[in-house]
């Protein structure tokens, strides 16, 4: 399979192709400290601007065409709602010229599944306004397993939510984790690792191996009923969470 992976949920747009498992191209750019690369994006560009040229750079470097694919994944979401409606917009133009299946992956689930090593993965993405979207995660050798829902909540109830959880050795990772390093490491000691992403690799490589499994299985989205997984306050607390995240 041959599956290009997209992400715009962040200030990090990224793109990258992933061949029956395998990584053969990854590329991104950071529209915030911006710079020109060898997509040809020039600095200040916007995610409108950058995708495209993403998606055309890592399919010359894969040397495999648009119609060669076996399908498109995206984020959904959370994350920037204009990026979102930006990569979803253009992701299902693709699609409904090329006939190509499209599936969404969480953002917060592909921000976890950059981390390798065992143990409780925190996924923690600035949301703004003192808020981070938030989800646990389990890793334990290849098997990642979901701890909570994804929810949007203040970074004060966030670190109750960590304690709470015995997650004083836990890897947080986006960020959110950045933004709010001080009072996390305050409030959890010197255990947790903390990461904004960058050394765990392409988000986009990670959001196109999570849709490996459906798109084998068959079971690719409805283009006109995918819509942003924006997370706002009201949604998410619509949302049931283990009791472990009861904030």
């Amino acid at each position: 399979m041959r599956i290009l992976g997209l992400d715009t949920a962040g200030s990090t747009a990224s793109a990258a192709l992933v061949k029956d498992g395998r990584v053969i191209a990854a590329e991104s750019y950071d529209r915030v400290n911006s710079h020109p690369n060898r997509c040809g994006i020039q600095p200040k560009g916007n995610h409108a601007e950058i995708i495209l040229p993403l998606v055309q750079s890592v399919l010359n470097r894969s040397r495999i065409d648009l119609v060669e694919l076996t399908g498109i994944a995206l984020s959904i979401g959370p994350g920037s709602f204009t990026g979102l409606r930006i990569s979803l917009a253009t992701v299902k133009g693709i699609a409904y010229d090329t006939g190509l299946p499209v599936v969404g992956i969480s953002t917060l689930h592909a921000n976890a599944a950059r981390v390798t090593n065992e143990g409780m993965i925190c996924s923690l993405l600035d949301a703004r306004k003192h808020e981070v979207y938030a989800a646990l995660f389990q890793r334990r050798g290849e098997s990642l397993r979901r701890l909570s829902e994804d929810t949007v909540i203040s970074i004060s109830c966030a670190i109750e939510l960590l304690r709470s959880a015995a997650a004083t050795n836990a890897t947080i990772i986006g960020d959110g984790a950045k933004a709010y390093e001080n009072p996390l490491r305050a409030a959890l000691g010197a255990g947790v690792r903390i990461s904004n992403g960058d050394e765990y690799g392409s988000l986009a490589a990670q959001v196109a191996t999570l849709s490996l499994g459906r798109f084998a299985a068959g079971t690719s989205d409805d283009l006109g009923a995918l819509t942003p997984a924006y997370l706002r306050p009201s949604e998410a607390q619509s949302k049931p969470m283990l009791s472990i995240l009861t904030c």
